[in-house]
C-alpha cells in the first residue's frame, strides 16, 4: 500500500481542504511547499472570512447591492467577503445576463497578479473553463468579470447525494484532465482545483472555474504547478468514487480518511468501485516519485494523466432501464360467449354451434354485387391509364420534367451528368465564433481526394457545439458559376450537415452566413447532398450542424473528403 505524499501536511483545524504542493504568501518554515489557507469558501463565495499574510492590510471595498461598475455591471448579491476582496453575483445590463464579479482595492497586495491572471485566462478561450469576460482597473478598484452558469451544479453538491457512477466519474476525470493539460500547454495553472471549482452543466459537460484567478486572489503559487494540479485531479476522482476526501481532515462536506492509516486505494474504502478508476486516482495522488497503487507508474502532469486515461478500456454508460410491459391478460370471452356470464365451476355450459356458411340468397347477391364493382373499377382504371399514355405520347419534348424534394412541380430540370467539378479553393467558415476562424491550417485535407487525411474542427463540449454557435463549415470555390448536381461528403463519425449555396450573381465570395441559402441536408458518415431543384453557383458552403464524439469526452467534426459533380 502506498503511503501518503510528504507534501500532504496535516492541518490543525477541521475546516480545511487538501494540502496541496502549493504555497501562499506565507511559506512553512521547513520549506515544504503547501497551502496554508484554511477557508471552506466556494470559489464563487460562501466564505467564512479569514486572513492571509500581507493582503489583510487592505480593507474590502465599501460596496452594496445595486452598485454599478462601469455603468454596466449591477451588483446583486455578495457571495464571498474574504481577505480584502469580495465576490458577487451581478447582472450585465448591457447584455442582460448574469455574471460573477471579483472585486478588490487597486492598492491590494495582489491586485497586479489578479489582473495578470485574469487576462491570461481570458486569452485561453477554452470553453471547458468558465470564461473571464472582463478585467478592469478603475476608480481605485480592480474587478474581474466572469461567466455565471445558473444551470450548472458544483461537484460538492453532486457528492452530497452519493458517489458518482463509474461512467460519470470517468467522464469527469477525462474532461478535467484534458482541459488542464491544454491550460498547462499555454503556461496556465489552477492550483485550487477542488469540488467547488468543478461544475457539471445541465447537458452533462464538466467545466472548471477560477483558472489562475482563484489562486491569484489568495496569493497561492507553486514551484511544481503541473504536479499540484495533477494531485488535485486525483483527489477529485478519489472523492467522486468514494464520497470521501483523501486526507485526514474533513473538507467540502466530505469525511476525511481515518487517521494513522495513510492513503488507501478507493476500492479498499468502498465496495464496488471501478478498479481501473481506483488505480488512476492513486497514480495521480501518489505522484511524488513513490510507487503508486498496484505497481503502476505515477502521473505527475495532466498530460500523463490524459495518456493514462486513454490507455484504459472505455467505460460505457449504463444501459437504460426499461419498464417491463404488464403481462398479457387473456380474456375469458370466446366465440359465441361474448355478453354471457362467465362459466361457473360445476355448471354445464351449452356449446356454441359453429357459424353456418353464407349460402342464402342475400349472401349470393352480395357476392355478385362486389364482383361487379371490382370489374367496373378495373375497367375504369385501364381506360384512364391508356388515355394518359396517349396524352404523353403526343408531347414531344417534355421528358425532363421532375419534382423537387418538397413535392412541388418546378418545371424542367437539367439532369445531373456526374462530371466532377474541380474545387479551386476552400476556407474555413466560422461566422459565429470568437475569432471567426476554425482550424484553417488543415483545410486542404478536406478535398485532396485522400480519405486518409481530414480537416477537423475544434473540440466542443456537446454535439451542438457546446451551445456556443449553430455550426461551422467550409466554403468551396468552384472558380466560376457552374451547374451543381450533387455534393458528396465523407466524415469520420456520424455528422449532420447542410449544403448551402451563394447566389449565382454573387460577384465575390460572400462573408455572411445569411448570404448562403440551404439547398439540401443529411447526416451520416457518407452523405450525398443533392439540391431539390436546378442549382447554379460558384460558392458552396458545407455547414456542419451536429458533431460526433471524439472518444476523449468531447465532440469534434472531421471532414475526410468532399466531391462536387455537375
Amino acid at each position: 500500500m502506498a503511503e501518503r505524499s510528504t507534501a500532504a501536511v496535516d492541518v490543525a483545524d477541521n475546516s480545511g481542504e487538501q494540502p496541496l504542493t502549493a504555497k501562499a504568501d506565507q511559506s512553512t518554515a521547513d520549506g515544504v511547499a503547501q497551502n496554508p489557507e484554511r477557508d471552506t469558501d466556494s470559489d464563487e463565495g460562501q466564505g467564512n472570512g479569514g486572513t492571509d499574510g500581507p493582503g489583510k492590510k487592505a480593507s474590502p471595498p465599501e460596496l452594496h447591492s445595486g452598485h454599478k461598475l462601469a455603468r454596466r455591471y449591477r451588483l446583486e448579491e455578495c457571495v464571498t467577503r474574504l481577505d480584502g476582496f469580495s465576490s458577487w453575483r451581478a447582472v450585465d445590463e448591457k447584455l442582460r445576463r448574469a455574471v460573477g464579479v471579483h472585486i478588490l482595492p487597486a492598492d491590494h497586495v495582489r491586485a497586479r497578479s489578479v489582473l495578470a491572471a485574469a487576462r491570461s485566462s481570458a486569452l485561453l478561450g477554452d470553453p471547458r473553463f468558465v470564461q473571464v469576460l472582463d478585467a478592469v482597473e478603475e476608480n481605485d478598484l480592480v474587478y474581474v468579470v466572469h461567466e455565471w452558469l445558473p444551470d450548472a451544479t458544483e461537484l460538492t453538491a453532486l457528492l452530497a447525494a452519493g458517489p458518482l457512477e463509474p461512467h460519470d466519474a470517468y467522464q469527469m476525470v477525462s474532461q478535467i484532465a484534458s482541459a488542464m493539460a491544454a491550460a498547462h500547454r499555454e503556461g496556465l495553472a489552477h492550483l485550487r482545483l477542488n469540488p467547488n471549482a468543478i461544475l457539471r452543466t445541465s447537458s452533462g459537460q464538466w467545466r472548471i472555474r477560477g483558472l489562475a484567478v482563484n489562486a491569484a486572489l489568495r496569493g497561492i503559487t507553486s514551484d511544481t504547478p503541473q504536479r499540484t494540479d495533477t494531485e488535485s485531479i486525483g483527489a477529485l476522482l478519489y472523492a467522486a468514487l468514494t464520497q470521501r476526501w483523501p486526507y485526514e481532515n474533513d473538507a467540502y462536506g466530505l469525511s476525511g480518511l481515518p487517521k494513522d492509516i495513510g492513503l488507501i486505494a478507493p476500492d479498499q474504502v468502498r465496495a464496488g468501485v471501478h478498479r481501473g478508476l481506483s488505480e488512476l486516482a492513486m497514480r495521480a495522488l501518489v505522484n511524488d516519485g513513490a510507487t503508486a497503487s498496484r505497481h503502476e507508474a505515477p502521473c505527475t502532469t495532466p498530460e500523463e494523466l490524459v495518456k493514462a486515461i486513454g490507455e484504459m478500456p472505455r467505460i460505457r454508460p449504463p444501459e437504460p432501464a426499461f419498464t417491463a410491459p404488464p403481462e398479457y391478460q387473456r380474456t375469458t370471452y370466446q366465440q359465441g360467449t361474448y355478453g354471457r356470464p362467465a362459466p361457473r365451476p360445476g355448471v354445464a355450459q351449452p356449446i356454441a354451434a359453429p357459424p353456418l356458411p353464407l349460402q342464402s340468397r342475400t349472401g349470393k347477391a352480395l357476392k355478385w354485387a362486389v364482383s361487379a364493382l371490382l370489374i367496373a373499377a378495373l375497367g375504369l382504371g385501364s381506360w384512364q391509364l391508356a388515355d394518359a399514355l396517349m396524352d404523353q405520347g403526343g408531347k414531344s419534348d417534355d421528358t425532363n420534367k421532375t419534382q423537387t424534394q418538397d413535392g412541388g412541380d418546378k418545371g424542367p430540370k437539367k439532369p445531373t451528368s456526374g462530371t466532377a467539378l474541380a474545387i479551386k479553393g476552400a476556407r474555413d467558415f466560422d461566422p459565429f465564433g470568437k475569432d471567426q476562424s476554425e482550424k484553417p491550417e488543415g483545410i486542404k485535407n478536406a478535398y485532396d481526394n485522400s480519405p486518409a487525411t481530414y480537416w477537423q474542427t475544434d473540440f466542443y463540449l456537446s454535439p451542438r457545439f457546446g451551445n456556443l454557435k449553430s455550426g461551422v463549415g467550409i466554403i468551396l470555390d468552384l472558380g466560376k458559376v457552374q451547374q451543381v448536381g450533387k455534393v458528396s461528403v465523407s466524415f469520420m463519425g456520424e455528422t449532420s450537415v447542410e449544403l448551402r449555396a451563394a447566389s449565382a450573381d454573387a460577384g465575390a465570395e460572400p462573408t455572411s452566413f445569411a448570404a448562403y441559402s440551404k439547398v439540401a441536408n443529411g447526416s451520416g458518415t457518407s452523405v450525398t447532398l443533392q439540391p431539390g431543384k436546378s442549382l447554379k453557383t460558384q460558392y458552396l458552403l458545407v455547414w456542419l450542424t451536429q458533431l460526433p464524439p471524439d472518444n476523449e469526452g468531447h465532440w469534434r467534426g472531421r471532414v475526410a473528403d468532399i466531391k462536387v459533380t455537375s
